[in-house]
């Protein structure tokens, strides 16, 4: 018994050193990507409606691109912040927009009403997961200038603090 306990530590412990580097790896890879304020990719995806959402469409204002999953805790405890950051800075020019990677709308838009999700809601898979650098875990954001191109990009569960100074950033340095 000590022995497979044993075993199963020195497993669980690879998979954490694993993860950690993995992470740590495709942060430092993110940085140079917002080094260079490239342009986020544009893509037209379906809304929980059924009408299609571009982000070109959004250009002139700042956006955050938020990847998750109705099944990702970090993500359900994340959504009710970003309505509160949505309700706060839309008038100034903010604007959230939620890519659901889950399998099918139907969580999604029960969700979307539980959570009272005041922003747009799109149905993301892997060729927009690809597009954005591969979405390996959730959430993962994106916070986009009113010039079309990334400013940073956030893996895993992020202080709501972090997407505010970078806004407010945003849409000050940008004001129209």
């Amino acid at each position: 018994m000590k022995a497979k306990n044993l075993i199963v530590g020195v497993v669980v412990v690879g998979a954490v050193l694993g993860i950690y580097f993995f992470a740590h790896h495709s942060q430092s890879g993110a940085r140079s990507a917002v080094a260079e304020h490239g342009p986020a990719p544009d893509f037209s995806l379906p809304t929980l409606t059924g009408e299609s959402l571009a982000l070109s469409s959004y250009r002139g204002k700042v956006v955050l691109l938020d990847f998750w999953a109705t099944w990702c805790t970090p993500c359900r405890d994340e959504i009710p912040r970003l309505v509160d950051l949505q309700n706060k800075y839309g008038g100034q020019g903010l604007q959230i927009i939620g890519v659901s990677m889950d399998d099918s709308a139907d969580p999604v838009r029960d969700f979307s009403q539980k959570f009272k999700m005041n922003y747009p809601v799109v149905m993301g898979n892997a060729k927009i997961g690809a597009l954005y650098g591969g979405v390996l875990g959730l959430p993962i954001n994106f916070v986009i200038g009113r010039d079309g191109r990334i400013d940073s990009r956030h893996i895993g569960a992020t202080d709501v603090a972090v997407f505010e100074k970078e806004i407010t950033q945003q849409l000050a340095d940008n004001a129209r």
